[in-house]
């Protein structure tokens, strides 16, 4: 009797290619997945780092005006800072060109624009936008025995605080992330 012929061809059988089919599906899901999490995480860290290097930046440039407030190298005794300064808006001044008079960009405006989420900066021409993505703005201003004060002419040190914004929700957390900075400036020019 004869036996029947074996067909060893070498291929793979239909059974054999579904299973392949159906492992590979699954790496390549597992895959993109892992690079989904991964993008994502990579968008919300360079939300951050922005957030965190426009704070900063603000920071910088409102610590070195306002460490200039009553800059008067003629002793003409202009007020140095606003009597209108608020928790959320701060004026100073400071006679940087040495004329003997306060003109045109040495008095600066700081504000918060809870409505628009960003700090306003204001040398006269009217407010400009100054940093955005801004969730707070708080000045705190303190006299020479770090006491807190309203009186101008007892302030010695101002306490800026501000809080960042990512400009996009976190998908992960459905939430904007928050970041605060906090200075404290002693204006070296009062003189009152």
């Amino acid at each position: 009797m004869s036996k029947p012929q074996k067909n060893d061809d070498g291929g793979f059988t239909i059974v054999e290619l579904m299973v392949g089919s159906v492992i590979s599906l699954v790496v390549l899901g597992i895959a993109f997945s892992m690079f989904d999490v991964q993008r994502k995480t990579f968008s919300i860290q360079e939300q951050r780092s922005e957030m965190q290097q426009n704070v900063r930046a603000a920071m910088d440039m409102m610590v070195r005006e306002i460490r200039m407030a009553g800059y008067d190298p003629l002793n003409t005794g202009f007020v140095p800072i606003s009597g209108t300064s608020t928790a959320t808006s701060l004026q100073v001044s400071a006679d940087l060109d040495g004329s003997g008079g306060i003109v045109g960009s040495e008095t600066v405006t700081y504000s918060y624009d809870a409505l628009s989420l960003q700090i306003d900066r204001n040398i006269g021409g009217g407010n400009q936008p100054f940093v955005e993505n801004i969730a707070g703005l708080n000045f705190s201003y303190f006299d020479a025995n770090d006491i807190v004060t309203a009186t101008v002419a007892d302030m010695r040190k101002i306490q800026i605080q501000i809080t960042g914004r990512t400009a996009n929700i976190d998908p992960r957390t459905g939430t904007f992330e928050f970041g605060t900075q906090t200075s404290f400036v002693s204006p070296k020019n009062l003189g009152y």
